[in-house]
């Protein structure tokens, strides 16, 4: 402001507006603009204007937005969708406005209540401690390595849970369920592979070989 002071006051001494607008790094019309805002207003005239628009384009009409309010306190648990409804009746003479737009003016009054999102996670069945020996097997894939023939191949082993004790471990072509269940186990509970285990580890091998998608 006090740079507009100045240069409208050697504009009242009589130097030349050309003269004036190079010295001062303006162009002349921005120095006709200044000039004219001080003959208009005085002094007031130099200071800085607001830069907000006296109206925006898409602003709703005060009486909706109060409507809107006004039909969310009165009913807490509707949304935009009963609240457009609501309005459709109401007023019949203006554009309608929008589901988000209706939103929109509840989220900036804080009349939206924002819930987190439920996540629902599976649980399954808590697993057995095997403290002892053939009380809790375990079967995993170790990895994988390529052979000679260019070929890999999947080592699935099956240990006891207790005593780290290796039971079997066949190598097999391939990690699918089926073709596991179809050559390992089944090979595994047989008795000609098992000569040291008791008859109720065959049988419980025997059972694991039968086990469905959902039992394992």
């Amino acid at each position: 402001m006090d740079e507009r002071l100045q240069f409208v006051a050697r504009r009242l001494a009589g130097e030349p507006m050309a003269e004036l607008c190079r010295e001062f790094g303006i162009s002349r019309k921005t120095g006709y603009k200044i000039f004219d805002r001080y003959q208009e207003c005085g002094v007031k005239g130099l200071t800085d204007r607001s830069r907000r628009p006296f109206r925006y384009a898409n602003q709703l009409p005060f009486q909706v937005e109060n409507y809107i309010l006004n039909v969310k306190r009165e009913h807490t648990s509707w949304g935009a969708r009963k609240i457009r409804e609501r309005l459709l009746r109401r007023f019949s003479g203006i554009p309608i406005p929008a589901k988000s737009t209706i939103h929109a003016v509840l989220d900036r009054y804080g009349l939206v209540e924002r819930r987190g999102r439920v996540r629902r996670r599976a649980q399954g069945t808590a697993l057995s401690l095997g403290q002892k020996p053939n009380e809790l097997w375990c079967t995993d894939y170790k990895g994988e390595f390529l052979l000679g023939n260019h070929q890999y191949c999947y080592p699935l082993t099956v240990t006891d849970h207790a005593s780290r004790f290796l039971l079997t471990c066949e190598a097999l072509s391939s990690t699918c369920e089926d073709y596991a269940r179809a050559v390992a186990f089944r090979r595994f509970h047989t008795t000609s592979s098992l000569p040291r285990l008791p008859d109720g580890c065959k049988r419980a091998l025997s059972a694991l070989a039968e086990l469905d998608n959902h039992s394992i």
